[in-house]
């Protein structure tokens, strides 16, 4: 096979058109995943809070599982739908390791505290918290930043309520704090690019 030499100017339009590729790709689907693990933990913190506040449930605890059970297979659903859109970039794949070891700690820390009694709301605000926080950064996505930024101070307050099911609605805001806000705010700007 024979090396075709190219010129400044097509060589620049070459890496102008991959970096305006890459970013169309990424602006289609990259809201999706905080959206749909932001508005899942919601609905299920107040799902448990419901049902601990009005109604007797000895093995509500378990609701949690929902999670995985639900966001999990809709957010492999559009990952794999995004991979189909083009290759990966290097700060995908920083997000994605991020992501892979902040889940995989959230999970096995959320396992522990079904033998152990540890502050499991405090762990994973702050652990979820940090994440996007570092997410935000890498991405450069400044409303992430300051959403989840405000997460790891309002994460402080945990210890200082008593019971889990008073801390709850904290849990709540927080998730609506660091993934749905931010999560809708991407989606529009990702709209607009």
């Amino acid at each position: 096979m024979e090396d075709k030499k190219i010129s400044e100017r097509e060589s620049l339009e070459l890496i102008t058109r991959m970096i305006q590729e890459t970013k169309e790709r990424n602006n289609k689907l990259a809201a999706y995943p905080m959206l749909i693990w932001g508005y899942a933990t919601v609905c299920v913190t107040l799902l448990i809070w419901y049902l601990s506040v009005f109604a007797y449930a000895p093995h509500i605890q378990y609701l949690w599982f929902l999670l995985p059970l639900t966001a999990g297979p809709i957010t492999f659903l559009v990952n794999r739908k995004q991979e189909q859109t083009g290759v990966k970039n290097y700060i995908d794949r920083i997000i994605g390791y991020i992501w892979m070891v902040i889940g995989s700690i959230g999970l096995l820390v959320s396992v522990i505290a079904f033998a152990l009694p540890i502050q499991i709301l405090f762990i994973i605000s702050l652990l979820m918290s940090t994440g996007a926080t570092l997410t935000g950064l890498v991405a450069k996505f400044k409303p992430l930043v300051i959403c989840a930024s405000i997460g790891i101070v309002l994460s402080f307050i945990f210890p200082f309520i008593d019971g889990r099911i008073e801390q709850l609605p904290l849990f709540t805001i927080i998730f609506v704090l660091i993934m749905i806000i931010p999560g809708h705010i991407m989606h529009q700007y990702m709209k607009k690019a």
